[in-house]
């Protein structure tokens, strides 16, 4: 057997050197105030703020009626500071000239934890829809503690507020490391309503500007995403514009259908699987694959 000729020795200074200098062609802030939130820091506030949020199902296992106020009391404690730290190094790395992000940073913690209460009502009725929309379901617990819809939905609806609030790279962060976990990509901008329902969920995606009301109910694979991207005078993205779906009170789209661009599916529509819909449809519509196919009105 032949032997192969020798590689030529590499020379590790100027890969160093390369590597040094690609990593200031991003940004100008210098090195000592680039201190970025991190990924299993922030991965394990959630979990404590799922605790926090469904105390007795997350969290401590002991818990009983005369120190649940006292554990609810400690793991906030520990969330706000956590929360603190993350947000800080989020405002520090996206603004060189930030010189109050420590006050900031618990400021919005802080503002933030006060939205908690209306986070667990709308996730009360998530679950509930849960249970009531898949006849597989044996109880609301397993909703809770089972779906991938509902993990998914619970950081977004969390992300969403803090984007809310203006909380840089953390509410993409949680979003993305639930979407990692179960298949399903919920941008934090999305705003969607209560009793929601993600039935399967893997492959699902919506989009930022997204806006869904209430008792709506989609499946596996479902995408309500932008048509096109409106671009600015030097071909850049314009960022913000609404360009995904509106769909209204208690639609039903299922599995496998693409939704593009800033239509609006009227309420108590059903959009049938693999439906491919760019045009707005009104209330109480149904849209099949045929139709669309034939050009029918609905």
């Amino acid at each position: 057997m032949t032997k192969p000729p020798a590689l030529p020795k590499p020379d590790l200074h100027t890969v160093v050197e390369a590597l040094a200098e690609a990593s200031t062609t991003w940004t100008d802030m210098p090195l000592g105030r680039r201190e970025f939130p991190s990924r299993a820091a922030l991965a394990a506030l959630v979990e404590e703020l799922r605790a926090l949020l469904f105390p007795g199902y997350f969290g401590a296992a002991e818990l009983k009626a005369e120190t649940l106020r006292y554990h609810l009391g400690a793991r906030m404690d520990r969330v706000a500071h956590g929360l603190t730290d993350q947000i800080q190094r989020g405002l520090m790395a996206s603004d060189a000239t930030c010189t109050d992000c420590s006050e900031r940073a618990q400021s919005l913690a802080h503002a933030f934890l006060a939205r908690l209460p209306e986070v667990r009502r709308l996730l009360a009725t998530d679950i509930q829809a849960g249970f009531e929309g898949d006849p597989a379901a044996t109880s609301p617990e397993e909703v809770l503690f089972s779906y991938p819809g509902f993990l998914a939905l619970t950081n977004q609806r969390l992300a969403h507020e803090l984007l809310k609030l203006g909380v840089p790279l953390l509410p993409r962060m949680i979003t993305e490391h639930a979407h990692s976990i179960t298949g399903i990509d919920i941008h934090p901008g999305a705003q969607i309503g209560e009793r929601f329902f993600i039935d399967h969920g893997t492959g699902v995606v919506i989009g930022e500007t997204c806006v869904i009301g209430r008792n709506v109910r989609i499946y596996q694979g479902v995408t309500l995403g932008a048509k096109s991207f409106p671009l600015d005078a030097e071909g850049h993205p314009i960022k913000g514009v609404p360009r995904h779906p509106v769909v209204e009170d208690d639609v039903i789209i299922y599995s496998n259908a693409t939704i593009l661009g800033r239509i609006t599916l009227g309420q108590g529509s059903a959009i049938g699987g693999n439906v491919w819909l760019t045009r707005s449809v009104p209330p109480g519509s149904v849209i099949t694959q045929s139709k669309e196919k034939d050009g029918m009105p609905t």
